[in-house]
């Protein structure tokens, strides 16, 4: 028990920052402008179906692709903590990601946005990805992996409720609410970030420090 809840907590923030649901709000809003609300909410729906159903793929093979390919959780981890820790700075800056906001791919998919860009790369990108494939290598009982797929569908399903909601919370919140709340959720993630950069070096050093010592 005392580890589950601490696992839980990681999992649900580190997810729900990630996937930025207040965040994404004033973007989905701004793609699906002129749709009808029941337009808008089959996008949503489709959306974060797509998005849960390709985080599950990636956070189950996780471990095949890095035997396959010869990748080792440590270097995934390094990895992905700048990937995590960038995407934090563009949130604590009040901004988002240059591929969030490019006029022309928004263009380029407007008959099907629920795919691309909504669901990816915007509610499921590389570091949402990163962080189901080391969480789930942290979860190293079927305890715990039940716990992070259950988040997982919670984060997502809280996403959609947001979402559907879009248009009245995003005038309840207002500009400034909108940037206060990307700005903390943004300073979380760089934290996780941080955690997850140190929990991938640390071995490595050991390592050479022992061979250095042997």
């Amino acid at each position: 028990m005392e580890t589950l809840l601490p696992f839980a907590l990681l999992c649900f923030t580190s997810f729900f920052t990630l996937t930025n649901p207040l965040g994404t709000m004033p973007v989905f809003l701004t793609m699906t402008n002129g749709l009808s609300d029941q337009e808008r909410r089959a996008i949503v729906k489709r959306a974060t179906i797509i998005s849960f159903i390709t985080l599950m793929v990636f956070t189950f093979s996780g471990q095949f692709l890095f035997k396959f390919f010869g990748i080792s959780t440590n270097g995934f981890r390094i990895a992905g903590g700048f990937i995590i820790f960038k995407i934090g700075y563009d949130m604590l800056q009040a901004r988002y990601s240059n591929a969030k906001l490019k006029e022309e791919e928004v263009k380029t998919y407007a008959d099907d946005i629920s795919i691309t860009p909504l669901a990816i790369p915007m509610l499921c990108g590389p570091g949402a990805i990163a962080n189901g494939i080391m969480l789930m290598d942290d979860a190293n009982t079927y305890t715990l992996k039940g716990i992070l797929i259950g988040i997982i569908a919670v984060v997502y399903f809280i996403t959609f409720l947001i979402l559907r909601a879009s248009t009245r919370l995003v005038k309840m919140l207002g500009e400034t609410g909108n940037n206060v709340m990307m700005r903390l959720m943004g300073l979380i993630l760089m934290v996780i970030a941080v955690e997850c950069f140190v929990s991938g070096i640390r071995p490595i050093l050991t390592d050479i420090l022992k061979q250095a010592l042997s």
